[in-house]
């Protein structure tokens, strides 16, 4: 429950600075912002934004159960391996967690079953992001996917989706109590290790670095739901994913140490409207270490240098998490944040009310000329195959078109997914907004040619090294006035994108 009676000017905690800059304002929350706060809460829960006590309680017993058999297991390769008695008796590994679950914003059971139900068993998101530690002896015995950043294994547990990684640590024995913060747990490890344990390093500091971790964890929530109904909730695709709104949600809390969560919505906007980006956004000081891991540091790697919305993680390694932005998305993001300002605004002065922040994107009515991406495969097993590599490349299509057009044809993907039903086959597509860059002439757009550019693109992602007979992909120019009104069954990784805006079938158009 927010309450105006911490607020007295004589807390310790306005004393301390959080962040690596002075705040903006130690102002504390009017009789009005905590009304408005209540409200929001409210919506919150009303959208089926978070779990219920049984709920709660089913995922503690799952995290249980896979921390007695990950035990089990490194005990049972111990003792295959020949180690003595006592070595087996010692032998452990520990659980942690990381990602919505490990920052408190993980949605309600309703709202899961929903993801699964709308994505027909293709949805990649976890319930619970987990990571096993283990001890130097027990390596990772996995079929690598390649391009996979870290490697993951996923599986159900009792209905519940969970995504599972594994570090290595340079000890014998695992503590119970190990204390996974500490540099020392980075001694001895290669960079998949580091970065397998930096979910959890990133998330633990996260917390350790906001004023009040219960407003942080509203307002997340709030701002993830948001980016989901106004299409910028995708990493893949070239937008912000959980950890990267999570460290700008983070910033806006240093910035407003004792603002509650109606406050902080607004200020969010209010500050990222106003950001010159490339600055980068950080929760503190970026560390260098003698152990020589790459960090973030534009003055020393080029690479870094090209990067539009750097959003750095505070544990060391530290790095940018949003290198997937580019010119395009950073503008799209940017007119959301606009559009979530003049929202904010708006609820201020009591014009409106917070339903009107979450008002789904239309994002079939916001362009004249889209492109549509159709992929086909032998069947569902090999679709979803070829769908999550497509789905990877296609940010890369964004960069060739802003490349070969000079930046006057700006693309918008949508992190959505849609199929027609009327097709027997396997199948599914994605789509991309066009215009020409404001300033450009009607004349000069018009010359634009991205044929060559779309063909690279095809037999770049033909290259898949899964490749199957089947998986085939297809471009097309699509106008708006091709697009019939009505909706069709949304294959979506989130049921917050329901809504915005989509295609019947695709008849006359394919």
């Amino acid at each position: 429950m927010v309450s105006s009676e911490a607020f007295d000017g004589t807390s310790p905690q306005m004393m301390k600075q959080y962040g690596v800059t002075k705040p903006i304002s130690v102002a504390g929350p009017t009789e009005v912002d905590i009304q408005k706060s209540v409200e929001l809460e409210k919506f919150l829960v009303g959208a089926g934004l978070y779990e219920s006590n049984d709920e709660a309680i089913q995922r503690e017993e799952v995290l249980g159960q896979i921390d007695q058999i990950v035990k089990d297991w490194v005990k049972q390769l111990t003792q295959q391996r020949g180690y003595s008695d006592q070595m087996v008796e010692d032998a452990n590994a520990v659980i942690f967690t990381f990602g919505s679950y490990r920052l408190g914003s993980c949605s309600g059971n309703l709202i899961v079953r929903m993801q699964k139900l709308l994505s027909a068993g293709s949805w990649s998101g976890a319930d619970i992001d987990t990571l096993c530690v283990g001890p130097s002896y027990v390596n990772r015995e996995l079929q690598p996917v390649p391009d996979a950043h870290v490697p993951v294994m996923k599986f159900k547990l009792h209905g519940i989706s969970i995504d599972l990684l594994y570090a290595s640590v340079s000890l014998l024995v695992v503590p119970e109590d190990l204390d996974i913060s500490n540099g020392s747990v980075l001694y001895n490890v290669d960079e998949p290790t580091v970065r397998s344990l930096n979910g959890c390093r990133v998330a633990d500091q996260i917390l350790r670095l906001v004023p009040n971790v219960e407003h942080f964890r509203t307002t997340l929530r709030c701002l993830k739901f948001w980016a989901k109904r106004r299409g910028v909730y995708s990493n893949v695709t070239g937008f912000l994913g959980g950890v990267n709104w999570a460290l700008l949600v983070a910033r806006v809390c240093q910035l407003y140490p004792n603002a509650v969560p109606s406050m902080l919505v607004s200020r969010f906007f209010r500050v990222y409207t106003q950001w010159r980006w490339p600055n980068p956004v950080m929760l503190c000081s970026i560390e260098e270490d003698e152990l020589g891991f790459p960090i973030w540091d534009p003055r020393k790697n080029p690479r870094d240098r090209t990067h539009h919305m750097p959003i750095i993680t505070p544990a060391y390694p530290c790095m940018n998490s949003s290198y997937n932005v580019s010119i395009s998305t950073l503008r799209v993001m940017m007119e959301q944040f606009q559009f979530g300002n003049r929202i904010c605004e708006e609820i201020e002065l009591n014009k409106t009310n917070w339903a009107a922040l979450f008002e789904p994107y239309l994002f079939f009515e916001a362009y004249k000329n889209y492109l549509q991406v159709d992929i086909t495969a032998a069947d569902a097993d090999d679709l979803r195959t070829w769908k999550g590599w497509v789905e990877s490349r296609l940010r890369q299509l964004t960069l060739k078109i802003e490349r070969d057009t000079y930046g006057m044809l700006q693309c918008h993907p949508y992190p959505n997914e849609y199929v027609d039903t009327l097709k027997p086959c396997s199948h599914t597509a994605f789509f991309m907004g066009l215009q020409r860059k404001q300033g450009v002439k009607s004349q000069e757009a018009q010359q634009f040619d991205i044929r060559g550019t779309v063909e690279e693109f095809r037999h770049e992602v033909n290259l898949f090294m899964f490749w199957k007979p089947g998986m085939e992909i297809y471009v097309s120019h699509v106008r708006r006035k091709q697009i019939p009104r009505l909706c069709s069954l949304m294959v979506t990784s989130d049921p917050a994108f329901q809504a915005c805006g989509s295609p019947t079938n695709w008849e006359g158009f394919s």
